[in-house]
């Protein structure tokens, strides 16, 4: 038995005589990312948790559901004619058929002849599957010792099976190190990009490379601070956002130039080399400030672009947080209570709904809506990106340390891109102290005349100290035809929803009854 003793480090000579460019100092990238995700859905941890222990390309994409552009400036020396140029610390989950190369100090004279991206990457089961067939020797580790084995390497599937000079077969699996007699060619410490390039002016180039890579996305998250008005069926929000950046792609971008879209860019999906398809499509992206560091919004083709005003460092295995625009305070807002007895979209039955039964289990809440307008009367008037938005209410009712001013969570809702001068309607909750319920008071059908007749009862109940305002919201789902009859005041809101607008005082309910008949 031998001792561990130290093995000899093996050192990485990698494709010599190539051209290695180098970052340009001055110019850092530029980075465009877009995203994926479903509004207000971010990066689940556990996902990204999956996807880093799964080590695998496709699982890291579809974890982190975006993509990014990236643009990088480099310095190289070329000679005359033909050289090869090598590019490091690219993204692991780059895209090669996006990948360009270009000279800025020769751009007519210099053209690419062949461009590749290697990612053969030295590890353990990379390297050694380079030395099947071959002699290997491996330090393992037996009790409280170590020794050393040789053998032709037969397989690293289930531990590492090795064959000596005399024909015994063994399987190792507490291997403390290796001893492998030279590096194979072709094997890189670091994803990168080989181009062959033909130059006819050389010496010093400056030149710009473009990809785009997986494992980057960005999502906006609101954060709005209620405050009510003396009616209670008023008040204001303070509105403030942000925009949080997931980097999962291998590489860290520093000093870059960061960009967002906004809107819905249409994606093919084609299957790639690693087996897995891309679902991507373009993200919603936002930023808006007035100061020179902040974000710069703009039209941009039928999307919106925005820049942030500053550079910004982006470490690969990071999540990075950003000032979306400066809180906007005092955004006139309304709260609207919502009974909605028959929650949910009715689909066509393709004919009459005639069961007497259906839709009769109502529910009791109501619902609690914020409504702002995005205009800029209201301090806004700007394009919102689709995310969550948090809304929190002072404590400031009371007295002495019931009344302590801390701002507690009420409630939270997702918004779609909004452009401006549009309306945010944000589902909050449920009243706790304004109650519902709906009866079928009366219900026929005369086939004869191809007729349907039904009557409905709805009670709505504050008890509350102060008066409230309600919305009746009634689905009229059993047929297209239909004519009202003995019901109060009401709003159409579209061929199937009618709205009776109620105002309930301090303790008190009402009874809303109407008749609907339905021909076909």
């Amino acid at each position: 038995m031998v001792k561990h003793s130290h093995l000899a480090a093996l050192s990485l000579s990698l494709l010599a005589g190539t051209a290695l460019a180098q970052p340009d100092a001055d110019k850092g990238p530029i980075l465009t990312i877009y995203s994926s995700l479903n509004p207000g859905e971010g990066v689940p941890r556990d996902a990204l948790a999956q996807a880093r222990y799964n080590a695998g390309y496709g699982s890291m994409r579809d974890a982190v559901r975006g993509f990014a552009f990236v643009r990088q400036n480099f310095k190289l020396d070329l000679n005359p004619g033909r050289n090869s140029v090598r590019v490091s610390d690219v993204a692991a989950l780059i895209e090669p058929t996006t990948v360009t190369f270009e000279s800025l100090t020769a751009p007519t004279t210099t053209r690419v002849l062949e461009q590749n991206f290697q990612f053969d990457l030295v590890g353990r089961e990379r390297l050694l599957e380079r030395y099947l067939d071959k002699n290997i020797t491996l330090s393992v580790k037996n009790g409280e010792a170590s020794m050393l084995v040789t053998g032709k390497l037969l397989s690293t599937s289930g531990g590492i099976i090795l064959r000596s000079d005399n024909g015994t077969v063994g399987v190792f699996n507490n291997v403390e190190s290796l001893q492998l007699p030279s590096l194979p060619d072709g094997l890189l410490t670091k994803p990168t990009l080989l181009w062959e390039v033909d130059t006819q002016q050389p010496g010093s180039h400056n030149a710009r490379i473009a990809y785009e890579t997986g494992g980057m996305t960005w999502w906006a998250d609101y954060n709005a601070l209620f405050s009510p008005g003396k009616d209670n069926n008023s008040g204001t929000l303070d509105l403030a956002a942000w925009v949080s950046i997931v980097n999962q792609s291998g590489a860290s971008y520093a000093d870059s130039k960061l960009r967002l879209v906004a809107g819905n860019v249409n994606r093919v999906t084609p299957q790639n080399q690693y087996g897995y398809a891309k679902a991507r499509r373009a993200v919603s992206e936002l930023a808006m400030a007035d100061r020179d560091e902040g974000f710069q919004q703009k039209a941009f083709f039928e999307y919106h672009l925005y820049t942030l005003g500053r550079t910004t460092t982006l470490p690969d295995n990071s999540t990075k947080q950003l000032e979306l625009f400066p809180v906007v305070r005092k955004v006139p807002c309304e709260k609207v209570l919502v009974y909605d007895a028959l929650a949910g979209d009715f689909g066509d039955f393709g004919g009459p709904m005639l069961d007497q039964n259906f839709g009769q289990q109502g529910r009791t809440s109501v619902d609690v809506y914020l409504k702002f307008k995005n205009d800029q009367k209201s301090g806004l008037g700007i394009p919102l990106p689709a995310g969550r938005v948090r809304v929190s209410q002072a404590d400031t009712t009371g007295k002495g340390d019931a009344a302590d001013g801390l701002a507690e969570f009420v409630g939270e809702d997702v918004i779609k891109h909004t452009p401006k001068d549009e309306n945010v309607l944000l589902k909050i909750g449920s009243a706790f102290d304004v109650v519902g319920e709906r009866t079928q008071v009366d219900f026929k059908v005369d086939s004869a005349r191809r007729t349907m007749e039904e009557t409905i009862e709805i009670k709505v109940k504050n008890r509350k100290d102060v008066a409230t305002n309600l919305i009746v919201r009634e689905r009229l789902y059993r047929w297209t035809n239909w004519e009202l009859v003995g019901a109060s005041k009401y709003d159409k809101v579209n061929a199937s929803t009618i709205h009776f607008p109620v105002t309930l005082e301090a303790g008190k309910e009402a009874t809303i009854r109407y008749t609907v008949k339905y021909s076909w």
